[in-house]
């Protein structure tokens, strides 16, 4: 008998392994999000260094998330056919050898292949993370554990690149890299030895190939609107992403110094937002929560997109709450989305739609390429139509996410 929809269970306490498996897996996505984040800040450094063009850097750079797209589609149907356990270190083993690579690339060919070789395996390690979380958490623990996960990008931004830059000035490009081979294979080790095995999705399987699998995951009605709500999410993220240094800089008035105070208390908000936004999940309701955090998400953005000279303090402001706005969304809508594929099919459901995340996000980067121009002043122009698309595309959201929990509250009596 389904419990009803509405009624409220007290929070559920983790386990020891629980919060051990937390650790790690929050762990393991900060390495892979300083992987991909170390590239952007190293620029500067790594042109003259291996003497290429600003075009080749951009490729470099969206080497990997195409590759990682690509891994992931490329793996789905092979997802559910392993021990995770055994998956995750293959790939994250993968991971290392590939960010190994980088950080002794002698010249842009070598680096060319060690990124696309990097995003092959690092690509697929999130949406593992997320399916061992499915399988080792009930839906009324996950928007907590959604919270803590999600601290990983802030703690990239706020404790990663620091140290990246600092390493890469006093001993060169390389050693950020090396850093992140060190670290990960330490997070290597506790996989290999404290992590349990995770199989019982293994003898729920009835698809004998691998493709087959993946055909029979992408031909499910609830999935499909799944993938297209996760796409649309990541839209919206990347449109403003790209620009948003440059329209801080040459519209707002701060100055270029002033952007990494800016980065900082922005993440340790977010480090602080994470949690709680989980918490408020399980507590309040993952819908609830995710249509708070839309709300908040449109005002501030289009707050955001308007603003010209402004004190920092004001920016800073601004940013933290435009944060709050993208954790409320992000935290929820993802434990939402934990709870749609079947245990069978889960490891497919998550590759699909992290590649889909992939793909999306460098759709939403292109088309705000298209909208936006800087003029000869360096002033960002357009802006503002950034926010006016990204506020129609957070309503046709937040109506997707709106029929996705009702199915997950019908399916689960959980809200």
């Amino acid at each position: 008998m389904e419990k009803p929809a509405t009624q409220k269970t007290p929070p559920m306490p983790f386990t020891g392994y629980q919060k051990f498996m937390i650790a790690l897996l929050a762990f393991l996505q900060f390495t892979i999000i300083l992987d991909f984040m170390i590239m952007s800040p190293l620029g500067a450094i790594m042109m003259p260094a291996l003497n290429i063009t600003t075009a080749q850097f951009g490729t470099v750079v969206s080497a990997y998330a195409i590759s990682a797209a690509l891994s992931g589609f490329l793996t789905a149907g092979f997802a559910d056919k392993f021990d995770r356990k055994k998956l995750l270190l293959f790939f994250y083993v993968g991971f290392i050898i590939g960010t190994l690579l980088c950080g002794i690339a002698p010249n842009f060919h070598f680096l060319m292949f060690a990124r696309i070789f990097t995003g092959l395996f690092g690509g697929v390690i999130g949406s593992i993370v997320f399916a061992i979380m499915t399988d080792l958490f009930p839906l009324e623990q996950r928007g907590r554990v959604m919270g803590f996960l999600q601290t990983a990008f802030a703690a990239s931004q706020i404790l990663g690149l620091p140290a990246g830059l600092y390493l890469s000035n006093q001993w060169g490009w390389h050693m950020p890299f090396l850093m992140i081979v060190g670290v990960s294979t330490v997070a290597g080790v506790f996989i290999m030895y404290y992590m349990q095995p995770i199989t019982e999705h293994l003898s729920l399987q009835t698809d004998k190939k691998a493709l087959e699998h993946l055909v029979h995951t992408m031909k499910v009605p609830r999935y499909l609107l799944a993938f297209a709500a996760t796409a649309l999410l990541s839209i919206g993220g990347f449109m403003m992403m790209p620009f948003a240094s440059a329209f801080t800089v040459n519209n707002m008035g701060i100055h270029q110094d002033q952007l990494p105070m800016i980065y900082l208390i922005t993440g340790l908000c977010s480090i602080l937002i994470g949690p709680l936004v989980g918490k408020a999940s399980d507590a309040f309701g993952k819908f609830n929560t995710f249509f708070f955090g839309t709300l908040v998400s449109i005002v501030t953005v289009l707050i955001y997109t308007h603003l010209g000279i402004t004190p920092l303090y004001l920016v800073i402001l601004v940013n933290a709450v435009m944060f709050v706005g993208i954790f409320s969304r992000m935290i929820p809508s993802q434990a939402l989305m934990s709870a749609i594929p079947t245990p069978a099919n889960r490891g497919a459901f998550m590759s699909v739609s992290s590649s889909l995340q992939q793909l999306a996000g460098g759709m939403g980067s292109i088309i705000a390429g298209m909208i936006v121009v800087q003029e000869v002043s360096g002033k960002i122009s357009h802006f503002d139509t950034i926010g006016y698309v990204m506020t129609g595309i957070a309503v046709v959201a937040l109506i997707m996410v709106y029929f996705i929990n009702s199915f997950v509250t019908k399916a689960t009596g959980i809200r």
